[in-house]
C-alpha cells in the first residue's frame, strides 16, 4: 500500500514523481541562504565562471523534462499488461532492493560510458556536452541542464534501460527514479554540508563530482550517478581532498598521482 494508491496510478506517479521531486529538492537548495562556509565554490566564482544564466537553465531542465515525462508514459504504456479491472502483484521488498541495486548498476554503466564518450569525441564534446559544463560550478537547479539529444541519451534512456534490465515493476521504478533525481541533484548543488546522508555512503558525491567540472578535471571522475566502480576500473579515477578557504567554504582539490 502506497499513499498514492486510489489517486492515481503507479505509471503515472512513475512518469510525473521524478520531475516533481526534482524541483522540490533543488528548490529547497535554491531557497538556501548563502551557506557560504559550506561551498565548494564562492558565490563570486560562480557568477564569473558559469557561462549560462538561471532562467536559460530552467528552461533547458523543462525541455529536457518534457521530453523524459514523454518517454516514460511510452514505456509504461508499452510494458503495462494489467486491466483497470487487475492488481499488479508487487514483489517483496528483499526483491525489490534487489531491483534497485541492479538499476543502479545499469545506469551507472550506460552513463559511465556514454559520459565518456562524450567527452572523448570532439564533434560530440563541442556540439552536445560542452553545454553542461558550461556551468563550470555546479549548482542543483542545474543538474539537468543539457543539450536536449544529451538528455535523451544519457539520462532518458538510461532510465529506460535500467527499468528494463531489472525488471521492476512501474511502482519500484517511482522509488528508483526518485531516488536517481535526489542523488544527482546532491551531486550538483555545490555545497559540502556536514551529515549530508550521501557523503557518508557514496564516494561519488558533491565534491567528487565537483573535480569532474572543474577545467583540470574533465578527463576523470566520469562516474555518474551512484558509485566510482567504473571509473577505478578503468583508470579514470582521480582522488581529491577537501581544503578550507581562509575566508570560509571548502576546495576540493584534485590530487596527483
Amino acid at each position: 500500500m502506497v499513499f498514492w494508491e486510489g489517486y492515481v496510478s503507479d505509471e503515472v506517479m512513475g512518469t510525473f514523481a521524478p520531475i516533481v521531486v526534482y524541483w522540490l529538492y533543488a528548490g529547497l537548495y535554491q531557497l538556501l541562504p548563502p551557506m557560504d562556509k559550506y561551498r565548494l565554490h564562492t558565490r563570486k566564482e560562480e557568477n564569473a565562471k558559469n557561462l549560462v544564466p538561471l532562467a536559460s537553465v530552467v528552461k533547458g531542465v523543462l525541455l529536457q523534462q518534457f521530453f523524459q515525462a514523454t518517454v516514460a508514459h511510452l514505456l509504461f504504456l508499452l510494458t503495462c499488461k494489467v486491466t483497470t479491472s487487475e492488481t499488479v502483484v508487487q514483489p517483496s521488498i528483499p526483491v525489490q532492493i534487489v531491483q534497485i541495486i541492479i538499476a543502479m548498476l545499469v545506469m551507472d554503466t550506460w552513463q559511465y560510458f556514454v559520459h565518456r564518450y562524450m567527452h572523448q569525441n570532439k564533434f560530440l564534446y563541442r556540439h552536445i556536452h560542452s553545454q553542461h559544463h558550461r556551468l563550470v560550478v555546479p549548482y542543483a537547479i542545474g543538474a539537468l541542464y543539457n543539450h536536449p539529444l544529451e538528455g535523451l541519451l544519457l539520462d532518458t534512456f538510461g532510465g529506460v534501460l535500467s527499468f528494463l534490465v531489472a525488471g521492476m515493476t512501474a511502482r519500484t521504478a517511482v522509488i528508483f527514479f526518485c531516488f536517481a533525481v535526489v542523488k544527482t541533484v546532491d551531486d550538483h548543488c555545490g555545497l559540502w554540508l556536514p551529515g549530508n546522508i550521501f557523503h557518508l555512503f557514496f564516494q561519488n558525491n558533491t565534491a567528487y563530482h565537483d573535480i569532474h567540472h572543474q577545467l583540470q578535471g574533465t578527463k576523470f571522475n566520469y562516474s555518474q550517478p551512484f558509485f566510482s566502480i567504473w571509473d577505478k576500473l578503468l583508470g579514470t579515477y582521480r582522488p581529491y581532498r577537501l581544503v578550507k578557504r581562509p575566508e570560509g567554504g571548502f576546495e576540493a582539490r584534485l590530487m596527483k598521482d
